[in-house]
């Protein structure tokens, strides 16, 4: 393995490389920003547009299924019928319980 070579120049052209990659590195930074920016706020405005140019097809959809759903659902009235119920076996003429067997 070689070892790294010694950074050649003199004091100033050190000082004065790294001021320009600061600088660089500065105006990336600020440029990748101003384009997620603008990049974000593209998308807001494509969203809003097709959430805006879609809203009659949700409303058909929706009125769709409103209409499907009274089709086949079954008039009740709003009549609930609830409770419990318990079944008693049959007693068999020598005082057993037996279920019913159908011919």
């Amino acid at each position: 393995m070689q070892p790294l070579p010694q950074p050649s120049g003199n004091l100033f052209t050190r000082i004065l490389a790294f001021i320009l990659s600061a600088a660089l590195l500065v105006a990336g930074l600020m440029f990748s920003l101003v384009f997620l920016a603008i990049a974000a706020v593209a998308g807001l405005v494509l969203g809003g547009w097709f959430w805006w140019k879609t809203r009659a097809l949700r409303r058909n959809m929706q009125a769709f299924n409103d209409d499907l759903q009274r089709a086949t659902s079954t008039p009740d009235n709003g009549a609930i019928i609830e409770g419990e119920f318990a079944r008693e076996a049959d007693k068999t003429p020598d005082g057993d319980t037996a279920l019913k067997r159908l011919p």
